[in-house]
């Protein structure tokens, strides 16, 4: 690891951050408005997947973005957008209006995701890729898990709410300032490469696709419905709040950790045993809400087992992919998170109104339970 540019991995990894921050404080903002307002999880739901649906519009496009402007002046343009489409949201009470503004939220969302994965990976030395892909997530979270602690803490005593979460993007501009130029870009000669093609690189990589959808899932809805639902049992409102940053401690707390075993170990073995730990904790929420000690604990576990599938996710991509390829790799997970992030939300708010609020458990459990299949079957297949 010496031979790490550490001053871009360090920029990169603070702007990330602060990007997280903005996005950790968003979200439950976001579905707690609404809420207050009397609109229904269904609603909620339907809100949160415009933001997923921008995330799939975009990474098609990320790499033609990147080829044409840089990476590092492409997130700068992604970080102004994120900020101003957040700041309008202050102006409007229209539901069709914040369903565009957090479509082009997500939109840039996407692009910051794609280019920082890519870029990680790229910087990352092959014998310790596990533990500085958890390094950069790592850091993602822990600003992310600060976020819904904000809106708990500030709550109702910020009158201009989604101005001062917009505000907090730009924050991110200074550390994107300071990385070299020197991103995972491409030139016109690579454009045509047969090895960029989405359809010929998928096959290779089921599980990295199922793990970032469980986790976009998983991680929207912790940061969107969890809350609801914990106010659904008769939680408080702040501690309720407060289950998301819980959840986003325990996805914190363990990455290093699971890179380290990940690089000692084996990627595929960890990987799989934090599906199989997902499968056994989340049947325990129901049961859990009414206990303190037993909610909390369920939670810093399940963040941590559902934060290992995505940090392996990427490991995975840069596993096997390397140039141009691994650019693409990272849209295509991005795409995935798009798609599950945005059908994920949609279909639980329309379970939790119609069936109950332990949809929400239900629905994340049938997703961990079909990525730990993937990794069965990939094992079978030695991909």
């Amino acid at each position: 690891m010496k031979s790490m540019p550490w001053r871009d991995f360090f920029a990169l990894v603070v702007s990330i951050g602060v990007v997280g921050l903005g996005l950790g404080a968003t979200m439950p903002l976001t579905a707690l408005t609404l809420d207050r307002r009397g609109v229904g999880t269904d609603v909620i739901g339907m809100i949160t997947a415009f933001s997923a649906l921008g995330i799939l519009a975009a990474s098609p496009f990320v790499s033609r973005w990147v080829g044409r402007y840089g990476a590092r002046a492409t997130m700068l343009g992604a970080v102004w957008a994120a900020s101003l489409a957040t700041i309008a949201m202050q102006c409007s009470d229209s539901l069709v209006a914040w369903s565009v503004l957090r479509f082009v939220f997500g939109g840039a969302m996407g692009v910051l995701f794609t280019i920082g994965e890519a870029w990680v990976n790229r910087l990352a030395p092959d014998h310790a890729r596990g533990k500085v892909v958890a390094m950069y997530t790592t850091s993602f979270t822990f600003f992310q898990l600060i976020g819904p602690a904000l809106v708990a803490a500030f709550n109702d005593k910020i009158q201009w709410s989604f101005a001062a979460c917009g505000l907090l993007f730009l924050l991110a501009l200074p550390g994107l300032m300071l990385i070299s130029n020197s991103g995972p870009e491409h030139d016109a000669g690579e454009a045509n490469e047969p090895g960029l093609k989405w359809s010929l690189i998928l096959p290779r990589m089921p599980m990295i696709v199922l793990g970032a959808a469980f986790f976009a899932l998983f991680d929207t809805l912790a940061l969107s419905l969890l809350p609801l639902y914990a106010i659904r049992h008769g939680m408080g409102t702040e501690l309720a709040l407060l289950s998301a940053t819980v959840v986003l401690v325990g996805d914190t707390g363990l990455q290093f950790a699971l890179g380290w075993m990940a690089d000692r170990y084996g990627r595929a073995r960890v990987h799989t045993g934090c599906g199989v730990a997902v499968c056994l904790l989340l049947p325990l929420l129901p049961f859990a809400v009414g206990t303190p000690w037993l909610w909390w604990s369920v939670l810093l576990l399940l963040g941590a087992a559902a934060g290992g599938i995505y940090m392996l996710a990427l490991v995975a991509c840069g596993e096997r992919f390397t140039g141009l390829p691994l650019t693409s790799a990272s849209a295509i997970v991005n795409a995935t998170w798009g798609a599950a992030s945005g059908g994920g939300p949609l279909l639980t708010g329309v379970l939790m109104q119609s069936a109950g609020v332990n949809a929400l458990p239900a629905v994340m459990w049938v997703c961990a339970a079909v990525f730990v299949g993937s990794a069965v079957w990939e094992k079978k297949k030695g991909i």
